[in-house]
């Protein structure tokens, strides 16, 4: 992909609604970025289809945008944040991409390999890059992007996140995005993902991008995993079992009963339309 792929911004803040929601004008501003994020997440589901298929999908823009915004599909961190990152560049934001460890169930950072995209996003006029990523396939997710400053809290449509800075063996400076999960009460900080400041670029993330979509001990090859971010809901399909957490923290989980109903879900909750003929449940 270059920098002189076309990329037409009016066709993709129309699909996620933000510019019909009336918020404002396109300046390159933390406004504009934490509004257009926001409506990124609520506006594209995440899903792996094309990887539990053993396909690599492309992160090429023109496939991107006939996907993710023409396509009644969704897709994965590659690419949710590589639409978001040509998004923003088009808007006036510098963009640099960035790799992270995800360390959601496990205490030791090193035991991960960097395999998540997310984005460092400059904003002119502003001291402090932002940590922005669209492409977190969990309910710990940003869903607004967040200064990068090491212990501050900050809300973010009504999640609650933070940056520490831990030691390692590296150069740089060790960041990782912790999540407040378990409520106001009896709640705790959970760390979802771990990064460095080394700028990636798109060719490293298709060599990325085709080993977690082929290997076949890659968890997005072996079981079906879409969710979508709602004002009030998360819902999430894992499997055959079917999450929705409320955003007053009420849980509700059942279980599927087979190929037809999860075509329905796909379709009714998640706006998917599944390609024909596909196995969706192993």
């Amino acid at each position: 992909m270059s920098d002189s792929d076309a990329f037409d911004l009016d066709e993709y803040l129309a699909h996620i609604g933000w510019e019909v929601s009336g918020k404002g004008p396109r300046r390159p501003d933390a406004t504009t970025l934490r509004a257009v994020h926001l409506a990124h997440m609520r506006g594209i589901p995440f899903e792996n289809l094309d990887a539990l298929r053993r396909t690599a999908p492309s992160l090429e823009l023109p496939d991107l945008t006939a996907k993710l915004l023409r396509g009644a599909r969704g897709g994965y961190c590659y690419e949710q944040n590589t639409l978001l990152a040509a998004a923003l560049r088009a808007l006036g934001f510098g963009v640099t991409l960035l790799t992270a460890r995800v360390v959601v169930g496990t205490d030791r950072i090193e035991s991960r390999p960097r395999t998540h995209m997310a984005l460092l996003v400059e904003v002119p006029g502003e001291p402090r890059p932002y940590l922005a990523d669209v492409g977190f396939g969990a309910i710990g997710a940003l869903l607004e992007p967040v200064p990068l400053v090491a212990g501050e809290e900050f809300e973010d449509a009504g999640r609650r996140h933070r940056l520490v800075q831990v030691p390692h063996r590296g150069p740089l400076e060790l960041w990782v995005l912790e999540a407040y999960t378990g409520g106001k009460d009896g709640g705790s900080w959970q760390a979802q993902y771990a990064f460095t400041l080394d700028p990636f670029e798109h060719v490293d993330f298709e060599v990325i991008n085709w080993h977690i979509a082929t290997n076949p001990r890659s968890p997005f090859t072996q079981r079906l995993y879409v969710q979508r971010v709602t004002p009030d809901r998360h819902l999430l399909l894992h499997g055959r079992v079917l999450t929705e957490t409320r955003a007053d923290g009420r849980v509700h989980k059942r279980e599927l009963t087979g190929e037809r109903e999860v075509r329905l879900v796909l379709e009714g909750e998640f706006g998917i339309e599944a390609p024909e003929g596909m196995k969706l449940l192993s």
